[in-house]
């Protein structure tokens, strides 16, 4: 999947009224927009390929179903993004032993001294996010990777900006630690 990046303000606020009103066109360009997104932070949650499509396809049946009902009083990307975090929790319920998806494989053609280390820093960082618990896991992933802001991370998760505040801490804390018992 392409790992661009969303741009809401790119969005024209006729085609999310439209998308509200069951414009199949104007509901299709916002799929289009988010699909990526709900992917790639699916897949920081539940750490498997197959699993985060599942769940990016259930997050867009869910947001559609939604979509009428969304006021903006968040941003549509951190309010889709609680829809997928919903959906993540709810497939870890279900399935609670989640194994880490196998490293992906990189075509031999590509494969260069950078593409390797690039690809050991990032099963480090997919390590590492997935020894923390899952509320950490889910604010960090929101925060850093996804770019949310405070209180939209806060938003997609549902609580207050205080407690997103201190999640957040606690997880980069859990981070550090980790951080140094591997270098020592």
């Amino acid at each position: 999947m392409d790992v661009t990046a969303f741009n809401e303000e790119e969005i024209d606020p006729r085609v999310i009224r439209k998308a509200q009103r069951g414009h199949r066109g104007s509901q299709a360009v916002l799929l289009r927009e988010l699909q990526d997104v709900w992917y790639r932070y699916s897949y920081k949650m539940l750490s498997d390929g197959d699993k985060a499509r599942d769940a990016a396809q259930e997050t867009g049946l869910r947001f559609l179903r939604g979509l009428p009902e969304f006021r903006g009083e968040s941003r549509l990307k951190t309010w889709s993004l609680g829809i997928a975090l919903n959906v993540c929790r709810e497939m870890r319920r279900n399935r609670p032993h989640l194994a880490l998806a196998d490293a992906d494989v990189i075509p031999q053609s590509t494969t260069t001294p950078d593409t390797l280390a690039h690809a050991e820093q990032l099963d480090l960082l997919e390590r590492r996010l997935a020894s923390l618990p899952e509320r950490q896991r889910e604010a960090i992933t929101l925060r850093y990777l996804e770019q949310l802001s405070l209180r939209d991370t806060a938003a997609a998760m549902g609580c207050a900006l205080g407690t997103a505040k201190a999640t957040i801490s606690q997880a980069l804390r859990s981070l550090r630690a980790r951080e140094e018992a591997a270098e020592s």
